[in-house]
């Protein structure tokens, strides 16, 4: 028997978020979420990119689902390698990424980071995903129990990522067995991180209404305060016949006369809405914004790249073909006219650039100087006021505070991110990150070696036989605005254990 989703999904920026970094697709044979992370840099165009390059196994009768679904995960993860090289200013974004994807009578499940996967199979709501973070290996080694993870200041910070920081991420993958009718819950933590586990459970048993499930979840997060970005996305399992046919989509319009000018990467957005429309299926945040509006260009262009070239070279051609022709329902035609010579018209626009530039480079300067982050200074951790940035022989940083906390003595990941620096929201968010990093510097000296790391978990199966999944990577960055920037503590240092233990 073929399975088939029927689906929903709902995003909101929250109540603190200035964007959205989350992105999820849902359709018949695929649901996948991200949680894009980076912060300012780039926490969107990671999830984006993750998202949009699974959605091409949206589709049944697959030769080897499981192959393929770990295939796309690993060419999404080199793909933002590639992002980041092409774009520096990116380096070190990352998202979490959990995945259904439909496999005749069975689904194939993949899994990294914190986001969550839920299942409700007759009376039974279960937690199917493991959350990769720093607790809970500490849960799991019996050193810290589910209450106090709950409220541990390390809660946040996560293990294993897609993004740039890792060649070859360490991602959960099985085959499941699967019962008509059951329904799926994937979510980001900024749902689990407000709404109960009970009354989540509640809301997906309430009603048949996929949609009315997302949109009470939503409003329940945001009701709670939302300091993160919530996304849900909600699947029932069904016999793939008892579906309509998917309809035939019509040729996507191309911009009229009248519209705003067509931005430069609009044909890589083209495309991927033209692909994406063959099927039903529902796009929400980061991705969808990348696809409707073209505002994440570097998204679009690598994406599209992953279409087919010849599908690519035809949608260029036909938008060439109808620039400057009428349109069939009748919209005005583009024609060319001979400008008229305007000698003032050049001195007048530099002019007016200069005086934005001007204007625009002071009001950034004023701006750079309201951000915080937290970075080495001597090799101690010390918080900046400003941005990590130079302008020729200006930095637009200094430091603010700096504090007793030996950077040689934090973990290996923790120094990483403290090269790259951590952006805090305002001067108290960047001294309770120190704070965090002083209690990592405790726990890495009072804990030698096993304590802190742990063994490292089995590679998870593929649900083939014969199959692992992929080398286990290094720990991954963790999100910008986490409470911490590293995630499980490295090597023993040679500070004085009692010193820092009892400090």
């Amino acid at each position: 028997m073929q399975l088939a989703f029927t689906f929903a999904a709902k995003t909101d920026v929250g109540q603190v978020r200035r964007k959205n970094d989350d992105s999820a697709y849902t359709g018949r044979y695929l649901a996948v979420l991200g949680d894009g992370m980076g912060g300012h840099a780039g926490g969107n165009v990671a999830s984006a990119t993750a998202v949009l390059g699974l959605a091409p196994l949206d589709r049944r009768d697959q030769d080897d689902a499981a192959l393929n679904l770990a295939d796309e995960i690993q060419n999404a993860n080199l793909l933002m390698n590639e992002i980041v090289k092409t774009s520096p200013d990116l380096a070190g974004m990352g998202t979490t990424l959990t995945a259904l994807l439909i496999d005749g009578d069975r689904i194939q499940f993949a899994h990294i980071g914190d986001s969550r996967a839920y299942r409700l199979r007759g009376d039974v709501f279960e937690q199917v995903s493991l959350d990769h973070t720093f607790v809970q290996r500490l849960v799991d080694e019996g050193r810290l129990l589910p209450e106090q993870a709950k409220t541990h200041p390390h809660r946040n910070v996560i293990a294993r990522v897609l993004g740039d920081s890792d060649a070859s991420p360490e991602v959960d993958l099985a085959t499941l067995e699967v019962e008509l009718g059951e329904r799926w819950l994937l979510c980001s933590d900024g749902l689990t991180d407000v709404v109960s586990l009970a009354e989540i459970e509640e809301v997906v048993r309430s009603t048949d209404s996929l949609t009315e499930i997302c949109d009470i979840l939503v409003e329940r997060t945001l009701e709670g305060g939302a300091p993160d970005n919530v996304t849900v996305a909600v699947v029932d399992v069904v016999d793939a016949e008892t579906l309509p046919a998917d309809p035939v989509p019509a040729p996507e319009r191309l911009q009229s006369a009248h519209r705003a000018p067509v931005d430069p990467e609009a044909p890589s957005a083209a495309i991927l809405r033209q692909d994406l429309n063959r099927r039903p299926h529902r796009l929400v945040g980061a991705a969808s914004l990348a696809t409707e509006t073209g505002m994440l260009p570097v998204v679009t262009a690598h994406s599209s790249e992953q279409r087919s070239a010849a599908e690519g070279a035809r949608d260029g051609q036909d938008a060439d073909e109808t620039e400057g022709s009428s349109e069939e329902d009748g919209e005005s035609v583009v024609q060319a006219y001979p400008a008229r010579r305007r000698p003032w018209l050049l001195p007048a626009v530099l002019g007016v650039l200069v005086l934005l530039l001007a204007v625009v480079g002071t009001l950034g300067y004023m701006w750079t100087q309201t951000r915080y982050y937290v970075g080495e200074h001597d090799g101690k951790v010390a918080v900046y006021n400003g941005v990590a940035q130079r302008l020729g022989p200006i930095s637009l940083s200094h430091v603010q505070e700096e504090s007793n906390v030996d950077v040689a003595v934090l973990p290996e990941n923790a120094r990483q991110n403290l090269q790259r620096t951590v952006a805090a929201r305002d001067l108290g968010h960047a001294q309770s990150i120190v704070e965090s990093l002083r209690s990592m510097a405790r726990a890495q000296s009072c804990f030698p070696s096993g304590h802190a790391s742990g063994k490292k978990p089995s590679p998870s199966k593929s649900g083939k036989p014969g199959e692992s999944a992929s080398p286990s990577p290094k720990p991954s960055a963790s999100k910008s605005d986490s409470a911490s920037p590293g995630s499980a503590p490295g090597p023993s240092s040679s500070t004085d254990r009692s010193t820092i233990c009892g400090g």
